[in-house]
C-alpha cells in the first residue's frame, strides 16, 4: 500500500530529525488517522509510538543523496527524482558552508540551513539534513542506507564509498545515477544573473 510506506518512512524521517511524523506528511497530503493500529498489528510500528520496528525499518528502502543545493535547478529535479525512484525513503544530506566553499571555491549565496530548507520543500525528499564537517561516514552511519546514490556530477569515487560503509559495516549499494546534464549549474546561475544585475 502507497500510503503506508509514505507513513512509514515519515516515521523514519521523524526519529531521525525529531519533527513530528504528521508534520511530515501534510505536504504528500496524507492523513495518519487510523493507520498507526493496523501498522502497530503488522509489527512495524511500535505500540504508543511512533517508532519504527526492526521489522518496520527492514520493510523501508533507504536511499541517501548529496550535495550543496545552493540554487535548486533542473539537473537537481532530474537526480533528486532518480535517487528517489531507487528506494521508498529518500535522505537528502546538504553540504555545510565550509564543506561547500571547499567543493565549489566561493561562498554559498545561501545558509546551509536555508539550503536544507530548500530541499526538504521538495515533494521526492523524505527528510533533509545538514552534513557533518569532513565526515560523510559519520552522516551514512547515522542514516544507514541501502543504496547510495551519486548524481552525475558528484566526483566521488563509488570504491571510496564502498570501502567507506564497510569500516562502518555497513553493505550498501553505491548507484551512479545517469540524469540528463543540465543546461545550467548553480555557479553558471549565479553568474549569469550578476552579469544582468550589473548590466541594468
Amino acid at each position: 500500500m502507497k500510503h503506508e510506506s509514505h507513513i512509514l518512512a515519515a516515521i523514519y524521517a521523524g526519529q531521525i530529525s525529531g519533527r513530528d511524523p504528521a508534520e511530515i506528511l501534510e505536504k504528500r497530503g496524507i492523513t495518519i488517522n487510523g493507520m498507526m493500529e493496523k501498522l502497530v498489528q503488522k509489527g512495524l510500528v511500535e505500540k504508543g509510538r511512533a517508532i519504527l520496528t526492526s521489522a518496520g525499518r527492514e520493510s523501508l528502502k533507504v536511499v541517501l543523496a548529496g550535495g550543496v543545493f545552493d540554487i535548486i535547478h533542473p539537473g537537481h529535479i532530474h537526480t533528486l527524482d532518480a535517487a528517489k525512484k531507487l528506494g521508498d525513503v529518500l535522505v537528502v544530506v546538504v553540504a555545510t558552508d565550509s564543506t561547500a566553499i571547499k567543493m565549489k571555491k566561493r561562498k554559498p549565496l545561501h545558509s546551509q540551513e536555508h539550503r536544507k530548507e530548500l530541499v526538504e520543500s521538495l515533494i521526492m525528499v523524505d527528510l533533509g539534513i545538514i552534513g557533518q564537517e569532513d565526515d560523510i561516514f559519520g552522516t551514512v552511519d547515522l542514516i544507514r542506507p541501502q543504496i547510495i546514490a551519486l548524481g552525475y556530477d558528484q566526483v566521488h569515487q563509488e570504491k571510496f564509498i564502498r570501502d567507506g560503509c564497510k569500516r562502518i559495516g555497513l553493505d550498501a549499494k553505491v548507484a551512479r545515477l545517469q540524469s540528463p546534464v543540465p543546461d545550467s549549474s548553480s555557479s553558471k546561475i549565479q553568474k549569469e544573473y550578476g552579469k544582468s544585475i550589473h548590466g541594468i
